[in-house]
């Protein structure tokens, strides 16, 4: 049997973003980032038998799938095998009456205080960028129309956790308080948590800041602070991330990611 106390930080990752999702919710996967894709499909297959996942555009069940094997692009036609439906982009961006109960998952190149986020790019011309990110894309919709959103990045430094993102893509809460979406008329409920390598992150509740909820295995508080280019609050006691349970990276290496993409 598999022993919890292995478990990557990857997989670590896409358990913290499994744990957060419910059944009968809608979930997008987005542009299939393989530690959202992961945790999405392990809520899917474990306790999310009537979840409404969107892998590349397609709505899958997956649940009697003995392996579900790994695609890279969000166009990849191997995925449409699962597909009980395909939507156009068009389709979703009309359609609120799914995202009502939605989650989208979104990364960034730069993250502030505030959960706003940039992937369009570094530098502050946007004519002279000093780095290109692939753009907004579908990003700027679904952030606005779910229920809430999850930031997931591969890194954690300064130069991702911002004072100020040079643009942004995905607008979090705004310059804080519990009413920066609403006074907008914004339907969604913003982001909920950021998750990295080194911890996972969440919003404090009136001022919307962001707020350290745990450290991975392994991982300090200070080891935290000193990679993040503003302030965080910290609370009086941070507990280290709960990993995966036995069962849960059993499925998650036999099913989900036989590869081994969360262990590389």
């Amino acid at each position: 049997m598999e022993n919890a106390a292995v478990a990557t930080t990857k997989e670590i990752m896409a358990t913290v973003l499994a744990r957060d999702l419910q059944d009968g919710e809608w979930v997008e996967v987005g542009a299939n980032l393989p530690v959202p894709r992961a945790g999405v499909l392990l809520a899917h297959l474990l306790w999310g038998p009537n979840m409404t996942v969107m892998i590349a555009m397609t709505k899958a069940n997956l649940l009697n799938e003995p392996v579900i094997e790994e695609f890279q692009l969000i166009t990849d036609h191997r995925a449409t095998r699962w597909a009980e439906a395909y939507y156009a982009h068009d389709d979703l961006v009309e359609n609120m009456k799914f995202r009502r109960k939605g989650v989208f998952f979104a990364g960034a190149l730069q993250i502030d205080m505030y959960g706003n986020s940039n992937l369009i790019g570094i530098g502050k011309d946007y004519k002279a960028l000093k780095f290109r990110g692939p753009g907004a894309i579908g990003v700027c919709n679904a952030s606005v129309m779910n229920s809430r959103f999850h930031l997931v990045v591969n890194s954690h430094d300064k130069r991702i956790f911002v004072p100020q993102c040079d643009f942004v893509s995905a607008y979090g809460w705004g310059n804080g308080g519990k009413d920066a979406r609403t006074r907008l008329g914004l339907p969604g409920g913003g982001p909920r948590y950021v998750v990295t390598p080194l911890c996972a992150m969440d919003f404090d509740g009136e001022t919307k800041r962001m707020r350290l909820r745990s450290v991975h295995p392994g991982v300090t508080v200070d080891e935290v602070v000193q990679n993040t280019g503003f302030e965080l609050l910290i609370p009086s006691q941070v507990p280290a991330t709960e990993p995966p349970t036995a069962g849960e990276l059993r499925v998650l290496r036999t099913r989900i990611d036989v590869c081994g993409a969360l262990r590389s």
